[in-house]
């Protein structure tokens, strides 16, 4: 897919869902953590709703989850540079993602591409930032640094349409956000602390798919800047 096609076809390789449960503990305290999550057999109905596909969940709602962190997709495509890079087998769903894709990475996505995948329908409004809680599940403590600098985050889905979704059915791309402002866009405006590319940050900002939590800081610096 190339973000000038109107319509494409994104294959999910894996569908991945999890609890919250103990992750490890720091300083005495439990972190809890749906990151850990196991891939569903192809075939499986799940409903996918506002906030969640059926079975999965986040401990912290305050960071994780809710209407523009329903669904996480992340490209198959990174998986073998990231096994050389870390070392080892990477197991099942290795960065918490729900939807291991194919076919498309982040310089391909736009914010507010608008996918149809079953009876659901979702819009892509932001990058992926990882916190703490994705080195606790790796056992890297670096890879929050190595994720931000290659740029290979996926990204967050919100749900416009609630339905029931089948693992294993490819996803249409039904709408390709106009501005075609990527993934690789909005992560790259993200890490320009001096705003070396204002127009750029402005773009992002004015575009409504854009997640709050995305826009608000972006929208700071902008302000900071005069």
């Amino acid at each position: 897919m190339t973000s000038g096609e109107a319509v494409a076809n994104i294959g999910v390789v894996a569908t991945n869902v999890g609890l919250p449960r103990l992750l490890a503990r720091r300083g005495g305290e439990g972190v809890y953590s749906g990151i850990a999550k196991q891939p569903m057999s192809p075939g499986t109905a799940l409903w996918l709703s506002l906030v969640n596909l059926a079975g999965d969940g986040q401990a912290d709602l305050s960071v994780h989850g809710g209407r523009d962190k329903a669904v996480y997709a992340y490209p198959s495509e990174h998986l073998p540079g990231w096994q050389s890079e870390l070392g080892g087998p990477l197991g099942p769903a290795p960065f918490g993602e729900n939807l291991s894709t194919q076919g498309a990475a982040e310089t391909d996505v736009c914010i507010g591409d608008i996918w149809r995948w079953d009876a659901a329908i979702l819009q892509v409004c932001q990058p992926r930032w990882p916190c703490f809680k994705l080195a606790l599940h790796r056992g890297r403590p670096d890879v929050q640094a190595l994720m931000r600098r290659n740029g290979r985050t996926g990204w967050y889905l919100r749900v416009l349409q609630p339905g029931e979704v089948t693992v294993g059915s490819p996803i249409e791309v039904v709408q390709v956000d106009a501005e075609h402002l990527t993934v690789a866009d909005a992560h790259r405006a993200m890490g320009d602390r001096h705003l070396s590319e204002p127009d750029l940050v402005r773009r992002l900002v004015g575009n409504p798919a854009l997640a709050a939590e995305w826009r608000t800081p972006l929208v700071e610096r902008l302000c900071n800047q005069g």
